[in-house]
C-alpha cells in the first residue's frame, strides 16, 4: 500500500515551497512535492512533532 501524501497547509500555492507529509509505519515522511521521485526523509513520530514545534517557534 503506497502513503497518502498530502500538501502542507504552508506550502505556497505559487510554485515555490511544496512540501508533502505522508503517515508511515510508526513514522511520517516528508517529500519536496515538486520531486516526488526523489525520494523522502522518514522521521520518527516524535521526531516529526519536535520538528514541527520547532518551526513554529521561528514564525
Amino acid at each position: 500500500m503506497s502513503p497518502d501524501w498530502r500538501k502542507s497547509s504552508k506550502s505556497t500555492t505559487q510554485g515555490g515551497e511544496c512540501v508533502e507529509v505522508a503517515a508511515l509505519a510508526n513514522a511520517i515522511g516528508v517529500r519536496d512535492s515538486k520531486n516526488p521521485e526523489g525520494g523522502h526523509l522518514v522521521l520518527a513520530s516524535e521526531a516529526f512533532a519536535r520538528l514541527v514545534e520547532r518551526i513554529k517557534g521561528l514564525d
